[in-house]
């Protein structure tokens, strides 16, 4: 007799599968993505869908009603061995949108297109499908007046100061996600301008997954959780999402910059933004240009560490919006500079040999130099998470005249889809009237009702032309700032589900990266993509992933081989020999210190005099400074009492820029292993938590100023005396005037051996 509760049932078969003799080694180890084992190449005989594995089970088969309906739980999934349309045609190509030739637009008939990425976009409600988890801010946009030579866009013109909303965001987790994983970060700017809204809404990596929006589902799918497990959450380091990206290797370029530091932001203010896509702009005598744009920040791009990444995600979740809010609440206003690089627009719409339309390709900045035209401060923080930062809705169409775009198909697909998604998430087409998303100029635009609808509209004709209205609204020409298309020429072609044969290079760049990076760099992408496919269960999947590094570098694929224990293959192709781009290494160049955070250790036995005047000091230097001790409060010794910002229970090294040491403080009354784990057994008379957290900054790179016979801690800590960034002063303000000098580099980088 069958089982009658299908949860004792499906227990019952995982019972079976975990002892059973003919199960095999690997069916007793949980943890299969998927019941088969997947083989090295990419499958090609057609097949029907695999069952589920023995641990899974669905819901009951009952009717809308709650009625049984006693068909079987296959009959509820996806069936066949074809790609099927969701009214089951079956389709010969989901990899290219159907376009006026190679090169040509992206055609509105293309009905898989719609459907397919119509229907991504409303898979979650109301997160977001991707960029769920965000911070945001207030700030203002001054324009150096240098870019009327490209364009005629208002807010670009000398003088002209626009207020922004600015939304930086992690891609792959949900809202309830940590700040510091592994993965691409949004950097979404709305431009409230006198001429409408414009939205740059772009990544910290210059290049993305895909060179085809058609393809963006995919990409998604497989970066998100596993659909059976939902886990992991908000990282890559899982066999689906290696899986694609190793079949698909125009994904490479992109997945090396993610396993790169970029990565791992320290924190948004150290991170540049970019575009992605090329944009053409237009002047006012009609000339065009294409550009791409950048931000460039002011602190200089500085990462963290894998370490620190994996503790912030633990002790502070929130660390990257928390820095943003606490910066701007601090008066150390966040800012960047908007750059752009400029081409030709030519009828190729390449640059020295590389496709302009490419979402997968930059153009190094040795080849063509960043122009700033622009500063970006960020100086106020939202008054509600949700009116604001939840709420506010980007999208690519939203342009301004002087601002066009291109044929990019992946560009072509974002026009689309972002318009489409806010359907969903903000329940109608009246998103653009909450007030975070409300342009600054007048909108006459004729359209009416909807859900959500909030103007009180007058008048009895929306329509024209009309008579009973007085005409109005009236159509406006270039004269009076019309947004007007570039009349881009559109080639005669027949339609086509193709890329340009010019998108075929997926590796030169990649390499060209790598070749960039210096040795400590060089050894964290090691360490990434070790890590990572190291979380991944199938032997394929890590085999394939050595496939695709050895056509990067033999050095990056035979040190990540001999990590996985697996032999490293030989490149397929010939290696590229590109010129290194050095702006492509966070590593080399010297940055102000503005906004930098300082732990101060100290108690009421240390130089008090000395931690008063470095505060002030840190202060007026623009940075911020912490006071770590023993216990919260205050410390008083005689003078004004000095607030405390941290105790050695609540600090971690990785808040901080640097350490300073005012002298050796007491062993703070909790600590101990009951009451803090961190306290471990005591072997010296320092506290072990002050310990752990010079250890930990000292093995992060991180500068460590010393006055007042703190040096004398040293050694407990596991610290050389002499070692590079170690400053032993006489007082607190010597130590910190040659601790401000390394901070310039961000970390003292020859701590880190290096094997490569």
């Amino acid at each position: 007799m069958p089982e009658r509760n299908p949860i004792k049932a499906a227990a019952n078969k995982v019972a079976d599968a975990l002892t059973s003799d003919d199960t095999g080694p690997e069916g007793k180890i949980p943890g299969a993505p998927a019941p088969v084992a997947p083989a090295l190449d990419e499958p090609t005989t057609p097949t029907e869908p695999l069952p589920p594995k023995a641990d899974q089970h669905g819901p009951e088969t009952v009717s809308p009603t709650g009625q049984p309906t006693g068909a079987e739980q296959a009959r509820m999934a996806q069936s066949g061995a074809y790609l099927t349309t969701a009214q089951g045609a079956r389709l010969p190509d989901t990899d290219h949108s159907l376009k006026a030739g190679p090169r040509g637009p992206v055609l509105l008939q293309d009905h898989h297109l719609r459907e397919k990425i119509t229907h991504f976009d409303h898979e979650r409600i109301p997160e977001r499908v991707v960029h769920a988890r965000g911070a945001a801010a207030h700030g203002v946009f001054q324009a150096y007046g240098n870019a009327a030579e490209v364009t005629k866009a208002a807010f670009l013109a000398e003088g002209a100061e626009t207020p922004v909303f600015v939304r930086f965001s992690t891609v792959l987790g949900s809202r309830g996600s940590a700040d510091t994983v592994r993965d691409t970060r949004g950097f979404a700017t709305k431009f409230y301008t006198e001429e409408g809204v414009f939205d740059l809404v772009g990544n910290n990596i210059p290049v993305f997954f895909i060179q085809d929006a058609i393809k963006f589902p995919d990409v998604i799918h497989a970066g998100k959780p596993h659909p059976d497990r939902e886990i992991p959450q908000a990282q890559s380091a899982h066999d689906t999402f290696w899986d694609f990206v190793t079949l698909h290797t125009e994904a490479t370029h992109h997945t090396l910059w993610n396993m790169s530091d970029r990565g791992i932001p320290r924190s948004y203010r150290t991170m540049e933004g970019f575009g992605v896509h090329t944009f053409r702009l237009v002047n006012a005598e009609g000339a065009t240009t294409l550009v791409k744009f950048h931000w460039k920040p002011k602190l200089g791009v500085h990462s963290l560490v894998w370490e620190e990444a994996q503790i912030a995600a633990g002790v502070d979740p929130d660390f990257h919006r928390r820095d943003l809010a606490d910066a701007i609440e601090a008066g150390a206003f966040p800012q960047w500079e908007l750059g752009i690089q400029t081409f030709p627009d030519t009828s190729e719409q390449t640059f020295e040999g590389i496709d302009l339309l490419d979402p997968t390709k930059i153009v190094p900045e040795e080849l063509a130099p960043v122009q700033p035209i622009g500063l970006l401060t960020l100086n106020a923080n939202p008054s509600n998470y949700f009116a604001e930062t939840e709420q506010v809705a980007f999208h690519l169409g939203h342009l301004v005249p002087g601002i066009d775009v291109t044929n990019d198909p992946l560009l072509q697909g974002r026009l689309f889809s972002y318009l489409d998604t806010q359907l969903t998430r903000l329940g109608g087409p009246n998103f653009g009237q909450l007030p975070i998303n409300r342009t600054h100029a007048p909108v006459n635009d004729m359209l009416r009702d909807g859900m959500h609808q909030t103007a009180v509209h007058r008048g009895v004709a929306p329509y024209r032309p009309n008579s009973l209205d007085g005409g109005c609204p009236f159509t406006a020409g270039a004269d009076a700032g019309a947004f007007i298309e570039v009349p881009a020429p559109v080639a005669a072609s027949r339609k086509v589900r193709e890329a340009s044969a010019s998108f075929d290079d997926h590796f030169s760049q990649p390499r060209q990266f790598w070749l960039s990076m210096t040795p400590p760099e060089r050894e964290h992408i090691i360490a990434a993509y070790t890590f990572e496919l190291g979380k991944c269960y199938e032997q394929a999947i890590k085999e394939r992933a050595l496939r695709v590094l050895a056509n990067i570098d033999s050095q990056l694929c035979e040190q990540v081989a001999a990590g996985l224990g697996l032999p490293a293959p030989a490149a397929t192709l010939p290696l590229a020999d590109p010129e290194p781009s050095p702006a492509l290494s966070q590593i080399g160049q010297v940055w102000p210190s503005d906004g930098r955070i300082i732990g101060i250790v100290a108690d009421a036995a240390c130089d008090l005099d000395g931690v008063e005047s470095v505060r002030q000091a840190v202060l007026d230097a623009g940075m911020v400074p912490l006071v770590i001790a023993p216990a919260g409060g205050t410390i008083e010794a005689g003078g004004d009492p000095i607030t405390v910002q941290r105790t050695f229970a609540t600090a971690r090294s990785i808040e901080f820029d640097a350490i300073l040491m005012a002298g050796i403080p007491a062993v703070g009354a909790d600590g101990y292993a009951a009451r803090d784990a961190k306290a471990t057994e005591r072997l010296t008379p320092t506290d072990p938590r002050l310990l752990l957290l010079l250890n930990e900054a000292f093995r992060h790179g991180k500068a460590i100023g010393l006055w007042g016979n703190a040096d004398t801690v040293l050694p407990a800590a596991g610290i050389p005396a002499d070692a590079l960034g170690v400053v032993n002063a006489s007082t607190g303000s010597a130590a910190l005037e040659q601790v401000v000098q390394l901070l310039g580099a961000h970390r003292v980088w020859e701590r880190f051996t290096t094997g490569v």
